[in-house]
């Protein structure tokens, strides 16, 4: 037994199609979003836009001449970008470069750095502990998981001089001063 709808009830169902539904990669855009914790979804579709740019910036260069000086200067510019922002492993192949996906910048975010340097169990865990205010990058103190850690700022990410969990760290590492307030 279903109930008669509402007029207001109605008057939306005639908006929305359930027929021709677009879904565009839901499916895996879902197991990204819960695979690297991805809070906002607009994140998840701003990656995506920027993999797309990059393969089609590298798409440009190919079509130049070969040993035209331009392509050599330009690709060498892309490609040490990409390996500086980590998103590429070598600087040499700019074929690397049609690898660069979503999945690639998710890879950098600050959650992630977290885990894979052992500061936390799990990406959802480090993603807590960045908006409590437990995680530094250099001498600034960063609260947004959404941030991209580059390949140079890697070796920054710490704890907060004051948090409870680097004097955890220190004690259990038999490195803690008393002195120290």
């Amino acid at each position: 037994m279903v109930r008669k709808l509402k007029f207001h009830e109605q008057k939306l169902l005639k908006k929305v199609d359930f027929i021709s539904w677009e879904v565009d990669n839901n499916l895996r855009e879902v197991k990204i979003l819960k695979k690297y914790h991805i809070q906002k979804r607009d994140d998840y579709s701003k990656y995506n836009k920027l993999a797309r740019n990059i393969k089609e910036l590298a798409r440009k260069i190919k079509e130049v001449d070969a040993k035209h000086p331009f392509r050599t200067e330009k690709s060498a510019q892309l490609l040490e970008k990409l390996y500086v922002m980590g998103l590429i492993p070598t600087r040499w192949d700019l074929s690397l470069v049609e690898k660069v996906t979503a999945s690639s910048f998710c890879r950098r975010r600050l959650a992630v750095v977290m885990v894979r340097n052992k500061m936390a169990e799990s990406i959802k865990g480090a993603t807590k502990l960045i908006e409590q205010g437990h995680v530094r990058v250099g001498p600034e103190l960063v609260k947004d998981p959404a941030l991209l850690v580059t390949r140079t700022l890697e070796d920054f990410v710490t704890w907060v001089d004051n948090s409870k969990i680097r004097q955890h760290v220190l004690e259990y590492n038999g490195m803690r001063d008393d002195f120290v307030l």
